[in-house]
């Protein structure tokens, strides 16, 4: 026996996080957060989108009570180098420069937050970068696509020229892994059901007493 849930909220503004999620045919609303994404003082970049994304959960499930809200903060690391998205396209262009011809890793944390509890996943995919030339940077940044993304660049987009390859799953750099919804959604006591032709959330009988661990 189930109970339906109030419908899903994506805690983001993000159109390639609401493309992604909404390949899953499951019904959600959109509600961006306003959080500071400013890392803390020598804090580690796993640890700093982690806290990101808890934070972006938190505020929108403030707004939304009741409401089941999947929450998601990407960012580039170079080494203990973090970038996120780029001040201007200046910063974009420094960026880039950094990551001509290295291996990076891009973190995204997801946070699903339901009546104070959550439960918490991060994936890494580790990304080759081709030895790209100035002009070819020049370029990218003119094209604007990189303005609001970590490290400046969009694999899905015309940044695919910069990207030699990529180990892991490709939806982590592009800001929203699929696999790992389901298991939080169970993680929570949640059920993952069809209604027609779209999927619909239910609670179980039975819930977890307390939060899982991250």
């Amino acid at each position: 026996m189930t109970d339906q849930l109030p419908p899903l909220i994506l805690g983001s503004g993000s159109p390639r996080r609401c493309e992604l999620l909404g390949r899953l045919g499951l019904d959600f609303e959109v509600a961006t957060p306003q959080v500071d994404e400013s890392p803390l003082a020598g804090e580690p970049p796993p640890l700093h989108t982690l806290r990101v994304a808890r934070l972006k959960a938190k505020a929108v499930a403030e707004r939304h009570p009741g409401h089941p809200v999947l929450a998601a903060d990407t960012i580039v690391a170079l080494g203990e180098a973090a970038f996120g998205k780029p001040r201007d396209r200046s910063d974009a262009a420094r960026m880039l420069g950094e990551l001509a011809g290295k291996v990076h890793t891009v973190l995204t944390a997801l946070v699903l937050h339901l009546d104070g509890r959550e439960a918490c996943h991060l994936e890494a995919a580790r990304v080759t970068m081709t030895p790209f030339r100035r002009q070819l940077v020049a370029w990218y940044v003119a094209t604007g696509e990189g303005d609001d993304k970590a490290g400046a660049y969009a694999v899905q987009g015309k940044g695919a020229v910069l990207v030699e390859r990529v180990d892991g799953n490709v939806e982590t750099v592009i800001g929203l892994p699929l696999a790992p919804i389901p298991v939080l959604f169970t993680a929570l006591g949640l059920d993952l059901v069809q209604s027609g032709d779209r999927l619909v959330l239910s609670r179980r009988d039975v819930l977890p007493h307390r939060a899982p661990r991250d």
